[in-house]
């Protein structure tokens, strides 16, 4: 991916934002527990504010980074998930597959901010980045809660 243009992308994140909280909608309609709903539900929700969050930077707000470090539980490295049927997944597969999908937009804001010459594109794509490994930390500490400990 190439943008010649902060703008292009900050467009390109939001675009992976809307697609994020749509991603985190799917799953909260297949869960068949209110609370496990929510969990997800929430999510969309976090996902639409950092839309919103861009959409400020857009029109001339300022992103800073975060100043802590985000842990990483290493979680999803050790797990494997069977082949479920598409609307046949139970918390501990959400949960999985969240994590995953998390630790992708890492990874992709992270390449992007190392290709980024512009400096306030570099920052925002790094705190980009940050925002999806709290969100993989997040599940991976859920997924130590429900299901490691239950366990």
């Amino acid at each position: 991916m190439n943008f010649n243009t902060v703008d292009e992308l900050l467009d390109f994140a939001i675009s992976e934002e809307e697609k994020a909280s749509k991603f985190y909608v799917g799953l909260a309609d297949r869960m068949d527990r209110p609370w496990m709903k929510k969990i997800f539900v929430e999510f969309s929700k976090e996902e639409l504010g950092h839309k919103a969050i861009l959409e400020g930077i857009k029109r001339g707000g300022d992103l800073q980074p975060l100043q802590e470090q985000i842990l990483d539980l290493k979680i999803l490295e050790s797990l494997h998930m069977g082949d479920a049927p598409a609307d046949d997944i139970d918390y501990q597969q959400a949960l999985i597959i969240a994590m995953k999908a998390e630790k992708e937009a890492y990874v992709l804001y992270t390449s992007l901010a190392e290709l980024a010459r512009d400096e306030k594109a570099k920052s925002i794509l790094y705190r980009l980045a940050q925002e999806e490994a709290k969100h993989k930390l997040r599940f991976e500490m859920e997924y130590d809660e429900m299901v490691l400990k239950e366990n």
